[in-house]
This record gives structure tokens, C-alpha cells and sequence, in this order.
């Protein structure tokens, strides 16, 4: 059978497809995309099967290490060299069950890392178990190193993994074709996340809408109507299928919909209007066989809480004191260029609207104050926000700090004192907190921070717009875990340097 592709448009394709948007069939085009995800996880458990199995043979001929410190030696078994690949396979079997493999986690949130993590708690524990309750124990240090060596392993091995996955789908490869269904304005707004995040791997191929017809231009060719959307999927050969608002009038019209994609090997994503929020805040419960989703409030109470307060003082104070080195040069540098002040001060607003003296290394001339009132033409950043790209008035040592953030290494006083914190929104003017629109005000229930989710995701280069949602995500949805991962991805984002000036 000849595999061309024709320009010819089949029979069975719907009347609303036009010619210029046909796509190959499934068994022109090949594999489902989750067929190959499935094979790409094979490959991936048998990375793990070797990381693990290296990871044996060093803490076997490591063990003596830790053997020595207990009191009492370790027994020779004659089944001593079963436990390495018995541990292997029970950690192994450990991962499968609780999920580290399964398709809709790859790639894609905290799950994957979560049931890594979980898995290597349950198969160690196993291990202890299995050596409480042995007569003699042949090793302590042979598990012990196995497993606090070995699970950081496997979890770079996974970042590595995803790095890879996520750039591959950056250049438009390995992604996910999908059928949007809904309205117009619904499918519009999906656009615009799904634009927001090429590296998830989900790529609009088209839609289906009521009526077969856009009157909006989504920028999306129309494949039909929402009752097509069967025959759509067999004809493109998507591998899956978004529904967003709109589709459905009723819980039967999504049953429905799931009725006709049955058998297609497809992935069916409902969009439950809930953007913007955190994974953790949302919660599935079933009752009476009706699914219900229940959002936990807001985190911005406990955003500006003790808990991260205590937190800010620790780290904050340890920055402080190893980073003294660095703070005293550049002082110096400064003051020598021109004799001027090495600190700048400016009014800022804080946590519930109160004003503060943000420190800051001086990076621009000493008068650049007075002449920010001439340069606000040239501002290239919509919104309450100035910032340019070629500020004349920075210095040339100033523009090396900034590009570098050490400029910003001053408001470290400003955390120890509690006006700010190490992550949070950045403190804005007097002047620009007037200019707030409604929402954006609640960026005062939190302490502004050093750094925040704006710098790890563009830094300069972001609109006001999509600043303010980053904020706004993070003061709703806080946790721990979103201050260490900003913290970390912040000293990426300062040594590449990228949106910095």
C-alpha cells in the first residue's frame, strides 16, 4: 500500500473542513503521540533498571563505610548478594505502582517527582523492614547508601529527561495534537495558555464549534460542529481532545461526547474554568456518582505568615553572611567610580499599602532621579512600569550589576528587618500603586520579595499584564515548595541573564 498523501480530500471528510487544512490520517501518520510517550517510558524505566543497578554495586562496595560505625558487625549470609537485586526489583516495582511511568504524569507537574520520592520512601522502607525482621543483619550501610544516593539519582536522571522532553516540544516535536470543542471565546482563551506553555505539549490543530462557524477568528481552521467531533479526530489523526466552555449544555452532553470518542485512543481534557489555579488547590470528590471540584481559598494569609517569615530571617541572614565578600567589592567599586553615594533609597510599598526604604547598590548616575520625568516617552513596557532597555542614565559598572542582579543583593536588610521577603511581588512606587487596577491590589496582601515568579519567567521582557498574573498566581496559590523552586530557578535566571536591564 503506497503511504503519499494526497491532496485529494477524502470522502468521509465533514463538508466544514477545508482542503488547505486536511491532515494526514493515523495510519498515514504513524504512531499515536501516546504510543510513543508509552515507548519513551519504557526507555525510561530501563534508565532507571541502570541507574539503580549502579547505584548497587557502589553502595555494596561501599557499605564497610557505614558498617564500621555500629556496634556490632555485620553477619555474612550466604544470600547476602540476592539483596541488591532484590531491592532493585522492589524499587523498581515500587515506581510502577505509584505511577512514576504513567503517561498523563510525564513530563509535566509534580506528580512525576512526587511518586519518585514516594516510591523510594515505600521500598526503603521495605528494606528496613525486611531487616528488623531478619534474625542477623547482614549490612545497614549497603541500604542506607542505595537509597539516600540513589533517589537524588534518579531524580536528575528524571529533570535531565524532562529538560530534553520539554525542549524537543519547544521546537515543535514529540507534542500532542489536539481537537479544541467549545465556543469561540472559550477556545480563544485556551489559545492563549497553551501559547503561554509550547514545552507542555499540547498543539491546537483545530476545533469544533457550534455551528461549524468562528466568528471571532480564533486563528484556528474549523473542522465542524461539536457533534462531528468523532469523525474530526478519526480524519486528523489528533491524539487528543480539549473541551473547553461551551460544548456542552448538560453532565449527559459530556457523557455523550466521551461515548463518541470511545475506542479512539484519545485523551479527553475537560477544562473546568479554573485558571490560574495551583494543582494542590483543587481537590476531586465524588458523590453519588457526581464529580465534584472543590478549590481550596486562597494561600495569602499564610503567604505573609511566620512560617515563612522564619524562613526569610534563616536563609536571609546565611545569604548575608556568604555573600559579605562580594557586598563589601562592590560597595567599594561604586564609591570609587564617582565619589557618589554607594546605597540608593526609594520609597516603596509593602505589605497592606505600608511604605518603606528599599536599598538597593546605586547603579545610575547620582542625579538620575530628576531626569526620569524626560525619559518617560521612551518607556517600553505597557502599564504602571518603566523600563528601558538603553537607560542612559545607568553607569557601566551599574549595568553590570544589574544584568547580574547584584544591585538588587542590598535588600537582604530589607528582609531581616521584615519589610520585604526573599520571594514575593516586587515592591512598586507610590506613584504606580495608584494606578492599580482592582485586582492587582491584592499584590499588598503578601511582603514584595527580592525575587518572584516574574523574574524566573521573562524578567524585563514581560508585559505589565502577564507580571501581574505571575503575581497574582503566586500570592493565591503559595506554598513552600513554589519559594524553593522560584529561589532556584532565580540563580539560573540571574547567571543566563536573560530580560536583565
Amino acid at each position: 500500500m503506497s503511504s503519499e498523501v494526497t491532496d485529494e480530500v477524502p470522502a468521509d471528510v465533514p463538508a466544514q473542513v477545508p482542503a488547505q487544512f486536511e491532515i494526514p490520517a493515523p495510519n498515514v501518520r504513524g504512531l499515536r503521540m501516546n504510543q510513543r510517550i508509552r515507548q519513551m517510558l519504557l526507555g525510561v524505566f530501563l534508565l532507571d533498571a541502570g541507574v539503580l543497578f549502579v547505584m548497587s554495586v557502589l553502595a555494596w562496595d561501599w557499605r564497610n563505610e557505614i558498617d564500621k560505625y555500629w556496634a556490632s558487625q555485620p553477619y555474612d549470609f550466604s544470600w547476602a548478594p540476592l539483596l541488591g537485586p532484590g531491592l532493585i526489583v522492589v524499587w523498581l516495582v515500587s515506581l510502577v505502582v505509584m505511577g512514576a511511568y504513567r503517561t498523563r504524569n510525564y513530563g509535566a507537574g509534580f506528580e512525576e517527582f512526587r511518586s519518585i520520592i514516594v516510591a523510594s520512601a515505600i521500598a526503603f522502607g521495605i528494606a528496613c523492614m525486611g531487616g528488623f525482621l531478619s534474625y542477623n543483619q547482614p549490612t545497614r550501610g549497603y541500604p542506607l547508601i542505595f537509597f539516600f544516593v540513589g533517589t537524588p539519582m534518579l531524580l536528575l536522571v528524571r529533570y535531565i529527561d524532562r529538560l530534553t522532553l520539554h525542549s524537543a516540544r519547544a521546537q515543535g516535536r514529540l507534542t500532542n495534537r489536539v481537537i479544541a470543542v467549545g465556543s469561540p471565546m472559550a477556545i480563544q482563551e485556551l489559545v492563549e495558555v497553551l501559547n503561554r506553555a509550547p514545552w507542555m505539549g499540547y498543539r491546537l490543530v483545530g476545533m469544533c464549534v457550534p455551528g461549524g462557524h468562528d466568528p471571532l477568528d480564533v486563528g484556528l481552521p474549523v473542522f465542524g460542529d461539536i457533534d462531528d467531533v468523532r469523525q474530526v479526530a478519526i480524519n486528523s489523526g489528533a491524539d487528543g481532545v480539549i473541551v473547553a466552555g461551551g460544548s456542552y449544555s448538560s453532565a449527559a452532553d459530556l457523557r455523550r461526547l466521551g461515548w463518541a470518542l470511545q475506542g479512539l485512543d484519545l485523551d479527553m481534557l475537560v477544562i473546568p474554568s479554573l485558571t490560574d489555579i495551583a494543582g494542590p488547590r483543587v481537590h476531586m470528590r465524588h458523590v453519588a456518582g457526581l464529580p465534584f471540584v472543590q478549590v481550596e481559598e486562597p494561600q495569602s494569609d499564610r503567604a505573609g505568615g511566620w512560617v515563612k517569615r522564619f524562613f526569610d530571617l534563616i536563609v536571609g541572614s546565611a545569604v548575608v553572611v556568604f555573600l559579605s565578600p562580594l557586598l563589601v567589592a562592590t560597595a567599594v567599586i561604586i564609591w570609587a567610580q564617582d565619589r557618589g553615594p554607594v546605597f540608593y533609597r526609594q520609597t516603596r510599598v509593602g505589605i497592606h499599602g505600608e511604605e518603606f526604604q528599599m536599598v538597593k547598590f546605586r547603579s545610575m548616575i547620582v542625579n538620575a532621579e530628576a531626569l526620569r520625568a524626560s525619559l518617560d516617552e521612551h518607556n517600553e513596557v505597557d502599564g504602571v512600569l518603566f523600563k528601558m532597555a538603553n537607560d542612559p542614565r545607568i553607569t557601566r559598572f551599574g549595568r553590570f550589576i544589574r544584568k547580574y542582579s547584584i544591585d538588587e543583593l542590598p535588600q537582604l536588610i530589607n528582609v531581616l528587618r521584615g519589610e520585604m521577603s526573599l520571594v514575593g511581588p516586587r515592591p512598586l512606587l507610590p506613584t504606580d500603586v495608584v494606578r492599580y487596577e482592582k485586582d492587582t491590589h491584592r499584590r499588598a496582601l503578601v511582603r514584595p520579595g527580592m525575587t518572584g515568579l516574574w523574574q524566573v519567567s521573562g524578567r524585563s521582557d514581560l508585559s505589565w499584564a502577564e507580571s501581574v498574573r505571575l503575581d497574582l498566581y503566586y500570592v493565591d496559590n503559595w506554598s513552600m515548595v513554589i519559594d524553593l523552586v522560584i529561589m532556584v530557578k532565580t540563580v539560573k535566571a540571574v547567571l543566563v541573564s536573560e530580560g536583565a536591564y
